[in-house]
């Protein structure tokens, strides 16, 4: 389940004109920077930083963050971190801090479910759900039954196997149908893909 919390930012602090950047400007570094202010407020809440991207829409830029807990990410919380991260960048500006050039647009939200299994406690919080995984050159169908820092037990076809996680491709969620009532409302879903390549 992905939930969204859009912040429009239409002013800089004042006496901080925005900055102009050239367009060799390395986006990894700018990811950094955002990075740097981000990660201490979410860890500080109790959440993980799944991940941040930036890139350009329109004239402004569009700041995306994923936060994931052991117990998921509520409406309320996603509220509370883009206030709280937001609150945050505007500080970091107004100390001189270079972040985002220009106008720019906050967006949080918690991975949807095709959001790829890729360390420990993202196996960890999908014990009992259904997974596709690649083990040993094969594709694998089973459900998650317990989660260690070394591996993961799967139920594979009623056998039950420990695979390590360094033997584990990224995994993938399977929607049963038998679970629908479990899902979320529809409009409480986020297709967008959180995960890819920044653009500036």
């Amino acid at each position: 389940m992905a939930q969204q919390q859009r912040r429009p930012s239409g002013q800089r602090p004042q006496g901080r004109p925005p900055r102009q950047t050239s367009a060799g400007e390395d986006v990894a570094a700018q990811r950094a920077r955002l990075r740097a202010v981000v990660a201490p407020v979410v860890g500080a809440a109790g959440y993980d930083l799944e991940g941040l991207s930036l890139s350009r829409v329109g004239r402004r830029h569009l700041v995306r963050i994923t936060v994931d807990g052991d117990d998921g990410v509520s409406l309320d919380t996603v509220a509370d971190l883009s206030r709280d991260i937001s609150a945050a960048l505007d500080a970091a500006e107004a100390d001189g801090r270079d972040l985002i050039p220009g106008e720019y647009e906050l967006e949080v939200s918690s991975p949807g479910v095709d959001r790829p299994l890729t360390l420990p406690r993202h196996w960890r919080r999908n014990i009992g759900r259904l997974v596709k995984v690649a083990v040993e050159g094969r594709s694998l169908v089973g459900r998650i039954e317990a989660v260690d820092d070394d591996a993961v037990t799967l139920d594979d076809d009623g056998r039950t196997r420990a695979v390590p996680h360094a033997d584990l491709g990224p995994g993938r969620v399977q929607i049963e149908f038998s679970r629908l009532a479990e899902l979320p409302e529809p409009d409480e879903i986020d297709d967008e893909e959180e995960e890819g390549d920044d653009e500036e």
